[in-house]
């Protein structure tokens, strides 16, 4: 089927603040809609609204034909304990809910007081469901799985619980569900998290092929660069939605040249203005002179003089007006609101030793997979960009390398004086039910609850944030904590695993920004092929099957 999603006059938001307003957007077969906006500008609760999982505060959306299959695939993979692959893929495609309908319509339709359009209900939930490919949903996912290398030891890949699945495992399986799915437009929310660069190759490969439209939140830039046809920017600091036509790098430049636009418009506004007030207040000086220099020379018996007088003040009062009319009929430029843009650096430590780690001949065991033997020296200052297939072994790598695990076999140092700086994949730092605020003073003892409160709001990270249990803080929220400890505490070693993951676009290149000026050692995990280019680094690692190669 073909469908189109049309949104009119949209706003959304929350009760006490409006995100956005006023969007217009139109999704044929066909458009791959990039959605791009700061952290909290409202992208995920976009496609929540054009999901219809959340009513919008005003405006419409609404689907051609009525009974159009949208799926909306959230960022965070919702697992449910005892829950399998197979289970979560049904779940995620649409499958299960409409298994469930035919089955709830199918009782109805048996029960000897059915009412009298029970055929139709089930007929209808009947084609949903033969729609969305239940039918044969449990015969392709095996077949889908092998094809993405998802591997789950002697469990078979659509059996195990997604519970035990690593977060590159189950980006995996998120990406099955999207193969797997018979979406008629498809809506997806930070779809390239932890998925590695052969899944990245593959996203881009599915969203390209899609039957119908796509619209997907990422801040994944060459992803975007490669995948949408259009970009709607969401600018929380203008208050406004635009749509750019053309790919990312064509709204890169467009954006680019409607901001100087509007800031030269403003300041030739603003220029204007200030001129014909400054000719004003002239005027009314002169005025005001006139009359008091009328009154001194003018002799009360002088009728003439002291009428002349009073007639030459009454021009300049009519001047006054004129220009103070001029200035009212003037078209007001609102000024361009100043972005929140996230500064900052990252604390130094005092140098380590001249060779930070060393690996020599390590190998390290974990179930059936095995690291290893590698030798390998990081030393002092130096920056490694360490990249390999989800599951090869690097955050098993960086545990060594940091001294967390201890090798089987061979031998692995760490140097002195090493001070080490992490923001793991996970973001484990800031998980659990203790607020922000708290959990952050316990890094930082010697800092005040004023001064970790002040560090924080640097990094958007503000009141209604710091009391929130870290739990119940966006992905984009405690990386963003991440870095405020970053710069809190002094590091000569730097560890950065899939740091790009839940930032946006401003924050990625801020960090891009602060690690050209950082001169401690850099190990850095990624999968961000833009952050690679840009962030400028002495050796690459590729990391597969367990084997550590240099490039």
């Amino acid at each position: 089927m073909t469908a189109t999603l049309v949104a009119k006059d949209l706003a959304g938001g929350y009760a006490h603040r409006i995100l956005f307003e006023g969007l217009d957007l139109t999704v044929a077969p066909g458009d791959v809609v990039g959605v791009v906006g700061s952290n909290g500008a409202g992208k995920s609760t976009l496609l929540r609204i054009l999901a219809g999982e959340l009513a919008p505060l005003s405006g419409t959306v609404s689907r051609a034909p009525s009974d159009a299959f949208i799926g909306w695939l959230p960022q965070e993979h919702d697992r449910v304990v005892d829950e399998t692959v197979g289970q979560y893929v049904a779940r995620r495609t649409g499958c299960a809910a409409a298994a469930r309908a035919m089955d709830a319509a199918a009782a109805v339709l048996g029960d000897e007081n059915a009412p009298a359009d029970a055929a139709d209900v089930y007929a209808a939930a009947l084609d949903h469901w033969l729609a969305t490919g239940a039918a044969d949903l449990d015969e392709r996912l095996p077949a889908v799985l092998a094809d993405l290398g998802l591997d789950t030891g002697d469990v078979a890949p659509e059996s195990a619980l997604m519970t035990g699945l690593s977060g590159g495992q189950a980006a995996r399986v998120g990406l099955a569900a999207l193969l797997c799915s018979r979406f008629d437009t498809v809506l997806l929310d930070e779809p390239t998290n932890d998925l590695d660069l052969e899944g990245l190759e593959r996203l881009e490969d599915v969203v390209r092929g899609m039957r119908g439209g796509v619209v997907l939140v990422s801040h994944d830039r060459e992803f975007l660069a490669r995948s949408v046809t259009r970009v709607l920017e969401i600018d929380l600091a203008q208050h406004t939605n635009t749509v750019y036509g053309g790919g990312y790098e064509s709204y890169l430049e467009e954006r680019e040249v409607a901001r100087r636009h509007r800031r030269e418009e403003y300041e030739e506004y603003a220029d204007k203005k200030a001129d014909l007030v400054a000719r004003a207040r002239t005027q009314r000086e002169w005025s005001s002179q006139g009359v008091r220099n009328a009154m001194k020379k003018a002799p009360d018996n002088d009728k003439n003089r002291r009428k002349a007088a009073t007639e030459s003040s009454e021009k300049q009062a009519q001047k006054v007006r004129q220009m103070e009319s001029r200035i009212a009929r003037l078209e007001e430029v609102v000024e361009p609101r100043k972005e929140w843009v996230l500064e900052f650096s990252i604390g130094a430590a005092p140098r380590s030793s001249s060779v930070v780690s060393t690996l020599n001949e390590a190998v390290i065991r974990q179930g059936d997979f095995t690291l290893g033997p590698v030798s390998v020296q990081v030393n002092a200052g130096e920056r490694i960009g360490i990249t390999g297939p989800n599951g090869a072994g690097k955050s098993t790598l960086l545990r060594l390398i940091l001294g967390r695990s201890e090798p089987d076999e061979g031998s692995a140092a760490l140097g002195a004086n090493v001070s080490i700086g992490e923001i793991d994949q996970a973001r484990g730092l800031f998980t659990g039910d203790e607020p922000l605020a708290a959990r952050f003073e316990g890094f930082v003892p010697d800092y005040t609850t004023a001064d970790v409160r002040t560090l924080l709001a640097k990094f958007g990270l503000k009141a209604d944030h710091v009391d929130r249990a870290v739990d119940d803080l966006s992905p984009g929220e405690r990386t963003r904590a991440a870095l405020a400890l970053l710069q809190a505490r002094g590091t000569n070693v730097l560890v950065l695993d899939e740091p790009t993951n839940h930032l946006d676009l401003a924050a990625i290149e801020q960090l891009e920004s602060a690690l050209a000026s950082y001169d401690g050692a850099l190990l850095l995990v990624t999968h961000d092929r833009r952050m690679l280019a840009n962030v400028n680094v002495d050796r690459r690692w590729h990391v597969e099957k367990g084997r550590v190669a240099e490039l």
